[in-house]
């Protein structure tokens, strides 16, 4: 069985199958329909680079280096200023792939270190085309560089200079490359009859927004809206060229974000989290709650709704499952194999946790969440109009300062009350 994992950033609330009232989304909405929905989906971390972190090593961002000390609560990612990266010792789930005979590729963003020992084809991947961070800048290219988008080992160009992004029209066609990357990818393994793991992970919602010309203006929700479009456009193409190429029933996809849609950069590039408190970088629901759809013909029932309390890490645990392989034994894996959960219907009992740099910030368990810690961002930042729960202020609970509840946690009940508005 090969395996697809769609990573992208966007809100729970992006999608027509999670009520998203313009229904822009017609083939995310089609995948749902033919496969299951997870409606208790999580990430790992609010933030891109310890989720993606998590997702590939099956662990918490505090088990796999991807964290901050500085303070409580701060978030930790990978800017292009930073030297650090995915340490060696971690196993990435593309290098436990290969024993099992798999061809891997990256398309996208990767966001666990740029330097020469964290690039993904030292790390298990055999193919790459995308870039270490985001399409930040332009810079200067002297002080600062724009950030390179490589093609395996190589540097293909830079962002803004090889690889053109608008950013006053919005208008880029970087999704298109990377749309026809993955069909060529998925053809040239099919005709070799090779398993493969492809991870894409594009990142066209990460402001600054882009989508290509035939998707611009095209949305009710502006350009946010435009790049959500092409995004479920391309999706749609993977899987039906799948189908085409009669190997659908063969492959296991699954479709889901590395953090909740960031409100910092609303309403104008901001995306949605639904009914849910928050927005990227915090423990709230919307900061962590993530759309989430897997899709596999023939074995998984169309239709399907599971309100499994799932993480990016199970993803770890349930593509070795497929392949056949056991996760590592030497070390912590916070992953659960969801093959249960997706083949059977069944529920396993197990608990999230929502951390922000090396603090547990809360914790759900069945329909309960405890928040230990609630903050938001600091009033200085706050001052200066950088808001991550934006028009959405609940007295106690979005706080400005850090608050510990260690001794009293804060409890909500997810259940009745999922925008975390009435502490019990």
């Amino acid at each position: 069985t090969s395996s697809g994992v769609f990573l992208l950033q966007m809100g729970w609330g992006d999608l027509g199958a999670f009520g998203e009232p313009s229904k822009e989304t017609p083939n995310l909405d089609q995948m749902a329909a033919e496969g299951m929905l997870f409606l208790d989906f999580y990430t790992a971390n609010p933030l891109c680079s310890p989720s993606r972190a998590a997702l590939l090593t099956g662990r918490l961002p505090v088990r796999n280096g991807f964290y901050t000390t500085n303070g409580h609560a701060r978030n930790a990612y990978t800017p292009q200023e930073i030297v650090g990266g995915i340490p060696d010792s971690e196993l990435l789930l593309p290098e436990l792939l290969k024993k099992a005979g798999y061809t891997n590729k990256i398309i996208g963003k990767w966001h666990l270190g740029h330097r020469p020992q964290f690039h993904p084809l030292r790390h298990g991947f055999d193919e790459w085309f995308g870039s270490p961070n985001c399409h930040f800048g332009p810079y200067d290219g002297t002080e600062r560089p724009n950030i390179p988008v490589y093609r395996d080992w190589d540097m293909a160009g830079r962002y803004y200079e090889d690889f053109k992004i608008d950013l006053k029209t919005g208008e880029a066609n970087l999704t298109q490359l990377y749309l026809q990357e993955a069909l060529d990818f998925i053809s040239k393994q099919q005709a070799s009859q090779q398993p493969f793991f492809l991870y894409w992970a594009i990142d066209a919602t990460h402001a600054p927004v882009y989508a290509s010309k035939q998707f611009l203006g095209t949305s009710q929700r502006g350009l946010y809206g435009d790049a959500v479009r092409e995004i479920d456009d391309s999706v749609g193409k993977i899987l039906k060229h799948l189908q085409q190429l009669g190997i659908s029933e063969n492959t296991f996809v699954f479709f889901t974000s590395d953090n909740g849609a960031a409100l910092i950069s609303a309403p104008k590039q901001g995306g949605s989290n639904g009914p849910f408190l928050c927005g990227k970088e915090t423990t709230f629901e919307g900061g962590m709650r993530e759309p989430a759809i897997a899709w596999w013909p023939g074995h998984i029932p169309a239709g399907g709704v599971s309100h499994q309390l799932g993480s990016v890490m199970d993803l770890f645990s349930t593509s070795l499952s497929l392949a056949g392989l056991q996760p590592p034994s030497d070390r912590q894996i916070d992953g659960i194999d969801l093959l249960p959960v997706i083949l059977q219907g069944k529920l396993i009992d197990r608990p999230i946790f929502y951390y922000r740099g090396n603090e547990l910030m809360a914790v759900r368990a069945g329909l309960y969440k405890a928040h230990y810690w609630t903050w938001s961002n600091s009033w200085e930042e706050h001052s200066k109009g950088i808001d991550f729960c934006p028009g959405q202020s609940v007295a106690g609970v979005t706080t400005h300062t850090q608050e510990e509840h260690t001794h009293l946690p804060l409890l909500f009940h997810l259940g009745r009350d999922p925008g975390e508005k009435y502490p019990l």
